[in-house]
This record gives C-alpha cells, structure tokens and sequence, in this order.
C-alpha cells in the first residue's frame, strides 16, 4: 500500500510495478509503500491453506506480533456493528469497502469463497458519447472536466433495456465541435483491459447523468465501470465538477 495525503494511492502503487529500475530508487523515497497481511498459507515450511480461516487467522497474529510499520496486520472483526463503523468512515481513506469470508473456510486457489461489499457514491457526470446506437445504446462513456476539458474518465456497465431506452430520449446528435475524438482505445474505457483494440464511440452532444460508482477514483478516472441511474437534462454540462475526495 502507498499512502499519500492520508489516503491510499492505488496509481502512486502502480507507477512503483511499472517503472524503470533507474528510476525506481527515487520513485521508492518519494512514495515509501507499507505491506498489509491478511492471510497465511504456510508456516515453517508447511501448507495450511486445508487449515479454517479462523486458524490461520489466529498463527498469522502470532507471526505478527512484533511487527512495526511498514509491516501491518490488515483489522477483522466478527461484530457486525464494528464492520458496518468501518463501512461507513473508513471510504474516506480510500478503502473500497469490506470483505466478508467465513470463519470456518479453507483457503481454495481460483475459487472465490468471500464476498467484497463495495461503498458507493451517487454523482453527476457528462455523457457525451455511448457506444452502440444512439436510440438502443450499450454503454454510456463517462465524462468530467480535468484541467480545463471534458475528459474521458470510464464507462458505465452493460445498459438494460428499460434504461438504454430511456437514456436514448434525451440523446442528441452533437451540435458543432465535439470534445472527443470517433475512434479510442478500450484502454481509455478499462485501464485494466487486456484488449487493446479500438471502440467507436456514437458521440452526442453532452448531457448530464446521474451514476453510482465505487471509491476507487483516481483523480483523473474510475478504476471501474459506474451504474448508470437516470438522466439529469435539467442540470447544465458546465457545472459538473470533479468528485470531491
């Protein structure tokens, strides 16, 4: 983990995978990272990943006892209240949220046996393009002033039916110069994108909706596809503004 300004810098831990050994040693002074453990799969030498979590929990602590920062021990809590105080404060620091695991589990590679329960926020941003058809829509491509422009910062998940007919309603074709270019990249939608192919975009003149979306945002983009709620014709495109974190 790398925090800066008191919250976690998911971008700041990124630029420390992808640098240049020549410039790592700077970048590593500039932005010392921590190491939080939250579970153990061996100890001295023997596998207990068959061991329930609540053991392996419990040997983990033991090992960790004596650590000091940088080292970290990642809280749990089985009180409910305690896991709902964090929910609902510690987003605030950049934590997306909670996971939930099962006391009793053992630890199975490649299989998803916990639940992430993600905090999420209601924001406006500006749709000024979707991919698919203007009057039957698939995505919506999300949009927010950065430096002084509209800026692409995401898209929104696969649109229903009920809501892509009703997103359709208020799209217009663009008037006059549009802030987009036709043709991106699936990397300017989904950082995370394995595909690196181009995205046509059926650009429209820009419109302001309304979309929940988790805590992860970067300064500059959503690390993940936003819900689309509902279109917002009666808020102005120009006083859209960033979200405030």
């Amino acid at each position: 983990m790398i925090w800066t300004n008191d919250r976690l810098d998911f971008d700041a831990l990124q630029r420390r995978l992808v640098t240049s050994k020549s410039a790592l040693p700077a970048l590593v002074r500039q932005h010392p990272a921590s190491f939080a453990a939250f579970d153990l799969l061996a100890v001295a030498g023997h596998d207990i990943r068959d061991a329930p979590l609540a053991q392996r929990r419990e040997l983990l602590e033991h090992l960790a006892a004596d650590w000091e920062p940088p080292l970290n021990l990642s809280p749990v809590t089985r009180d409910r209240a305690q896991a709902l105080r964090w929910f609902e404060e510690l987003h605030h620091a950049g934590l997306e949220g909670l996971v939930c695991k099962a006391a009793a589990q053992k630890y199975e590679g490649g299989v998803r046996q916990w639940w992430k329960v993600k905090y999420r926020e209601v924001a406006d941003v500006v749709c000024a393009a979707v991919v698919g058809p203007i009057n039957r829509p698939w995505y919506v491509v999300v949009g927010l002033p950065v430096k002084g422009r509209l800026r692409i910062v995401g898209r929104s998940t696969p649109l229903t039916a009920k809501a892509a007919r009703e997103l359709a309603a208020h799209l217009r074709p663009p008037q006059g110069a549009h802030p987009w270019p036709e043709v991106i990249t699936e990397t300017m939608l989904n950082r995370f994108s394995k595909d690196k192919g181009p995205v046509t975009l059926t650009r429209v003149e820009p419109l302001v909706v309304e979309i929940s979306a988790d805590i992860a945002w970067t300064g500059n983009a959503f690390r993940h596809a936003v819900r689309y709620l509902r279109p917002r014709p009666e808020l102005a495109v120009e006083n859209v503004q960033l979200p405030g974190r």
